[in-house]
């Protein structure tokens, strides 16, 4: 018997020993060799006091982070895998909390010197890391690389995931000012865990890596590009081991609502639009609307009065307090006891019993006690179910025209469950004016998919006559779980939308950028705009 194996069996091995054998590798500055620096460091980080030595910098307020510049020591090795990275596929990511660029996951990237920092970070560094820490890291590998660029930003967020313990971000970006954007800035946090202040902003540079503990406090982002010319490329991910305990989270109070105001007929003959005051409109906005759950409504308010609103929201006189905290939302709301008396007035009418009857004519559902009770809707689908039987006995069929909308995911017997669930509920509604302008935006949350319930959107804005889609401050609905997107209503002046949502129906304000101010003749212009928002419950 030969010990020899075939040719062809042979070759795969041989490549295979190639290949490996084509990883570069990554030699780590003296900061981390040396053992001095490291049991300084480890010392620091369990005091939580800050400590400086040659390019490595660890500050814990506000809360642990390190800063390694120059953390690869050849500048070859570094300009190269800057070449591999740019040459790696990349996919646009989208959505409430970034607009970015990704690559696909490298932890079983091949390149030379994509391969080569891998095998630092979770081998060499990862044990410097631990012995700093005195944790245990598993050799999980999470390692992506992201190119930011014009506009692109990443919101307020604390990274923590089960197992994440650090988070890491290595730059390789042109020279960099922080006028150019894209800084990692640091907040601050209030006794209920919640972001408050940005306190420090730190400026990506060339082959500087940051590091920082993932927990309840570790709220960060990546502020939005402003250069247009320049990409910051980075390689991020998380070294894994066990989470630091976290406290309960706080919940927010519930706004609050109200009931209508006793207000008839005459405020909608002063203020709508008469075409929409008419019967047999009104049943045919109440047909589409049942067919799609949302409605866009043109030229609602008299001509008149959308001019006399919109002039009065840009005096001086109206308070707008910001609202927040960031990882929530970011976006003035006025204080209703400022503001002008026709704004007043417009609030009224929105809040007012002849509006909430109006609402239901539009939409069929039960905002007032002249719509339809539940024992009528149940009388009537008594009486279809009756009509559709005799239609199969006959071997015909029958259509029938639903009572209540369908939802933005569900068919119209969810909107009817809901209706029985609340009963005889009295209905009602609770509103805010916003001011939107750059840097505004809401996000997605865990306490609001906890509480999502049935609901009538209303929003009706204002000053976006020459508002663009892309410049962001339009409201995305999502379907809750899988953010898959179900519904964009862009602002439009003057245009009443209405939007029905379910309890699997999530909705968020996109990013306004910085597409939105415009600079001409050495003069800065920023675009904003209001709008009045409402939410009505049967």
């Amino acid at each position: 018997m030969t010990s020899k194996r075939p040719q062809d069996e042979r070759g795969p091995t041989d490549k295979k020993r190639k290949k490996k054998s084509c990883e570069q590798t990554a030699e780590l500055c003296r900061a981390v060799e040396d053992e001095q620096v490291k049991r300084a460091v480890q010392e620091a980080w369990s005091r939580r006091t800050p400590y400086s030595r040659g390019d490595l910098e660890l500050d814990c307020q506000p809360f642990p982070h390190c800063v390694i510049k120059n953390f690869l020591s050849s500048e070859t090795f570094v300009e190269n895998l800057q070449s591999e990275l740019l040459r790696l596929n990349f996919h646009e990511k989208s959505n409430d909390l970034y607009k970015f660029k990704q690559s696909d996951d490298l932890r079983k990237r091949t390149e030379p010197h994509i391969a080569g920092l891998r095998a630092a970070l979770f081998g060499r560094f990862r044990s410097w890391l631990g012995e700093v820490l005195r944790v245990e890291l598993e050799p999980t590998v999470d390692i992506s690389c992201a190119r930011y660029e014009y506009t692109d930003i990443l919101l307020c967020h604390d990274d923590e995931l089960e197992g994440r313990r650090i988070a890491f971000i290595l730059y390789l970006v042109p020279p960099w000012r922080s006028s150019d954007g894209g800084t990692l800035d640091l907040y601050t946090t209030d006794s209920n865990f919640h972001p408050q202040n940005i306190v420090k902003s730190l400026v990506p540079s060339w082959n500087t890596l940051v590091l920082f503990e993932v927990s309840p406090v570790s709220f960060h982002q990546v502020s939005e590009v402003l250069s247009q010319d320049k990409c910051r490329l980075s390689l991020s991910g998380w070294f894994h081991g066990p989470s630091l305990e976290r406290p309960p989270r706080h919940i927010e109070p519930p706004v609050p609502r109200s009931p209508h105001l006793p207000r008839d007929e005459t405020l909608l003959l002063e203020w709508v639009n008469p075409v929409y005051l008419d019967i047999s409109y009104q049943e045919q906005i109440q047909e589409e609307f049942e067919d799609s759950s949302e409605i866009q409504l043109k030229d609602f308010l008299k001509e008149e009065k959308f001019r006399e609103v919109s002039e009065a929201l840009g005096l001086a006189q109206i308070q707008w307090m910001k609202r927040g905290p960031p990882n929530k939302r970011c976006y003035e709301a006025a204080s209703t006891d400022t503001l002008p008396d026709c704004v007043s007035a417009c609030w009224e009418l929105l809040c007012s019993e002849a509006f909430f009857l109006l609402l239901s004519n539009f939409t069929g559902l039960r905002l007032h006690y002249l719509c339809p009770a539940d024992d009528d809707e149940e009388n009537d689908e008594e009486e279809e179910k009756k009509e559709q039987e005799d239609g199969q006995a006959t071997g015909s069929s029958t259509e029938t025209t639903p009572t209540t909308p369908t939802t933005t995911t569900t068919a119209a017997a969810a909107a009817a469950d809901a209706s029985r669930e609340k009963e005889l509920s009295t209905p009602v509604c609770c509103g805010e004016v916003r001011r939107w302008s750059h840097s505004g935006y809401t996000l997605l949350h865990d306490g609001e998919a906890a509480r999502a319930e049935y609901a009538l959107d209303l929003t009706l804005p204002f000053g976006c006559a020459d508002w663009q889609s892309e410049f962001g401050g339009f409201t995305c609905y999502v379907a809750n779980e899988d953010d898959e997107e179900l519904l964009t209503v862009y602002p439009e002046d003057n245009s009443l939308a209405l939007v029905y949502r379910d309890k699997e129906t999530l909705k968020f304000v996109k990013h306004v950028n910085h597409k939105s101010s415009s600079e001409s003749a050495g003069s800065s212009i920023c675009r904003g705009f209001y709008d009045f928002s409402f939410i009505y419950y049967e």
